[in-house]
């Protein structure tokens, strides 16, 4: 599968604290369509020592996300789940899209070690694809 470049909102990004993505995505007014937009988020890093990460997606009409509001949330995975290849399961309806959207990796417990995501908006099923 392969991601394009221009709606990835991260790509190996170390999420070792809770953080927004590294990459922030104008949205044009027409995203998904009514239809469910999905989110590929996999670990290309295991995590280390944090307790769980879980992902949102942040939609803002400023691009420095003042006002930020959360339209998807996964939950909490466990870092034992944290291993290279991991996808998280992030799939939303686009009521409610702003100007731009992100994604903000929350970790809880200690900060992680170590960790790595690659995320972007993708067509089609996450099922069965994999970021090399």
């Amino acid at each position: 599968m392969i991601l394009d470049e221009q709606a990835l909102f991260s790509k190996e990004q170390a999420v070792t604290a809770s953080a927004a993505s590294t990459n922030v995505i104008k949205v044009n007014g027409d995203i998904g369509k009514g239809e469910p937009v999905e989110i590929l988020a996999q670990v290309v890093a295991a995590f280390a020592t944090c307790t769980s990460v879980k992902v949102g997606v942040q939609t803002d009409d400023a691009e420095n996300f003042s006002n930020a509001v959360t339209l998807a949330e996964t939950g909490a995975i466990a870092v034992a789940s944290l291993v290279a290849g991991y996808k998280f399961p992030i799939k939303f309806l686009p009521k409610g899209i702003k100007k731009y959207l992100r994604l903000y990796y929350t970790v809880a417990g200690s900060n992680a070690t170590t960790g790595k995501i690659t995320a972007g908006i993708v067509d089609g099923s996450n099922e069965g694809h994999h970021i090399a």
